[in-house]
């Protein structure tokens, strides 16, 4: 973060109480910050198109428009220089370590008390990752999710947002509408996707799309 620049946060959780206490937290440590509430993936994302860019982008595992890990990976394609710290009731050691090997700058415990998140915030936003301290990342990541990882990475972020309606049971016109593309573009999108995922249908990127929302079953919490 520049000297003399007001840091920009971006909040997106769909529980009003939890938004106040990070924002508490935020403002504790970060006196004049610009904060912007959203709760949901939608709201968050129309902030962060309008703004250009935040300096730290705070995001909950599970909202009524994103599940898992889909949000975390379609920020970091989408807005690749934007911070992106996961704040979860979700501690799993699992859910942590797949949240920063999909690419998150931090991840911050909602059980956490607003001193200790404070100093999270603070730690992120001077560049470096945070995670709690007994939370050992030095362990090698399995092969399965270092290939998972590896594929994921090389969609664009239309591919990323295609994949991610595609599980939630959407047609190619309605993705299309909803994208404000063509049928055809879609479908090429969907030919992309299943050649990036080593899949042979939709069905296939479907699964391996909730493999990417749930890590093994460790994000399902909010």
């Amino acid at each position: 973060m520049q000297a003399g620049h007001s840091a920009r946060i971006a909040i997106a959780d769909d529980h009003p109480l939890f938004r106040g206490a990070l924002r508490q937290a935020v403002e504790a440590v970060v006196p004049g910050a610009e904060i912007a509430e959203s709760g949901n993936f939608e709201s968050l994302l129309r902030i962060l198109n309008e703004t250009g860019s935040v300096d730290l982008a705070l995001l909950d595992l599970t909202m009524p428009d994103v599940q898992g890990f889909s949000g975390l990976i379609y920020l970091r394609a989408q807005f690749p220089d934007v911070p992106v710290a996961i704040v979860s009731a979700n501690d799993d050691p699992t859910v942590i370590r797949r949240s920063i090997d999909f690419g998150a700058s931090g991840f911050i415990p909602k059980s956490l008390d607003v001193p200790s998140m404070g100093e999270a915030f603070e730690s992120i936003l001077a560049g470096n990752t945070w995670i709690p301290p007994d939370i050992d990342l030095e362990q090698p990541t399995d092969r399965e999710t270092h290939e998972l990882v590896r594929r994921v990475a090389s969609l664009t972020p239309q591919q990323v947002r295609v994949l991610m309606m595609l599980s939630q049971g959407l047609l190619n016109k309605q993705i299309a509408y909803e994208l404000a593309v063509s049928e055809a573009t879609v479908k090429a999108h969907v030919s992309a996707i299943l050649q990036k995922l080593g899949v042979e249908s939709r069905t296939q990127a479907v699964i391996a799309a909730a493999r990417i929302a749930t890590a093994a079953g460790g994000a399902s919490a909010a």
